[in-house]
């Protein structure tokens, strides 16, 4: 009799983990679809945004090398820049839809983040270079053919907003920080395209050569900051931190208002890569509730209230409650 009621307990489980799993794969078709639809659409906005910022690199050092440009050749050193991060998020775009593997379960969604990370740290290095440069000329500021200066940095800007706009209407950039890091250098490129326009007015109405490394300083302060908060970001997701639009208290309080749950624990929420958020947790509930009900409502609350479709939650009564771990 025994046997018979171990027997019925365990299809019984089968059964559980069978609809649970259901219930994943219906809600995360959908959520994959749309997903890589997004993608599609940001590969071929990066596409577009390299062809563009290409061909403007060669403008820009043929011309700061002819004007003898501070302003200008940094501007075709960031650019070059960008060229680069560009190539870098379209090849992470590429391997992230590869299919994951016994010993890389989630794929290689990550490389998106490693790729982002990895063009903030480039901004840094930029911006260092151009104080550097900047700081030598201020005290001995060179002559420069101002006007041609302005006529390509409006070249330059033409062409990074154009990339910029193309990304931005085309990609997610707001969601996707991957595509976000190239859109920051893209967008610091326009803003040094800008201070080389003002800094060749300078020179071609007063005189003032000095406006061409103080300027750049200021550029370069500016993308500073950008390169900042793509870095701290990227950083924060690799460290399996909290997504910002989470928060903590506020879930534990969504699923302890579930009937039948007293307590939660072993809770933890982080980001895959862009837009994929995932949590787990330990249910304590009580023993005289359906389990199935409780599973279900949870995954149904944290999908409404947080957007998170993959969830995996543990539910416990009295006689199987797991210990908490360290984390």
């Amino acid at each position: 009799m025994q046997n018979d009621n171990h027997e019925i307990e365990n299809r019984s489980h089968d059964h559980d983990h069978m609809h649970e799993h259901v219930h994943e794969h219906q809600h995360g078709h959908s959520h994959h679809h749309g997903h890589a639809h997004h993608r599609s659409m940001n590969q071929k906005s990066l596409r577009i945004a390299l062809g563009i910022t290409s061909f403007i690199l060669i403008v820009e050092v043929i011309g700061g090398w002819l004007t003898n440009s501070l302003a200008l050749l940094s501007d075709a050193g960031h650019m070059f820049s960008d060229a680069g991060s560009l190539a870098l998020s379209l090849v992470a775009f590429r391997l992230a839809t590869r299919p994951p593997s016994p010993d890389k379960t989630y794929g290689l969604y990550r490389f998106e983040i490693l790729a982002a990370l990895f063009n903030g740290a480039t901004l840094f290095l930029i911006t260092g270079i151009i104080i550097w440069e900047a700081w030598k000329r201020l005290f001995a500021p060179p002559e420069v053919a101002g006007g041609m200066m302005m006529v390509i940095a409006a070249i330059g800007l033409v062409a990074n907003l154009l990339s910029a706009t193309v990304m931005h209407r085309m990609g997610d950039v707001k969601e996707n920080v991957n595509l976000r890091g190239a859109y920051l250098h893209v967008l610091s490129d326009a803003l040094g395209s800008v201070g080389a326009i003002l800094a060749g007015l300078a020179i071609m109405l007063f005189q003032w050569y000095w406006a061409d490394p103080i300027i750049s300083i200021v550029v370069a302060v500016l993308i500073f900051r950008s390169a900042w908060g793509l870095v701290y970001e990227t950083v924060h997701i690799l460290l399996e931190g909290t997504p910002s639009s989470i928060e903590m208290e506020q879930v534990v309080q969504l699923l302890l208002a579930i009937p039948g749950v007293h307590n939660v624990h072993d809770l933890h929420c982080w980001t895959i890569t862009s837009g994929m958020d995932s949590l787990s947790c330990h249910l304590l509930v009580d023993d005289d509730v359906d389990e199935q009900v409780v599973l279900q409502e949870a995954i149904h609350r944290i999908e409404e209230h947080c957007k998170i479709q993959h969830t995996t939650i543990q539910v416990e009564k009295s006689h199987l409650q797991h210990a908490e771990t360290e984390f």
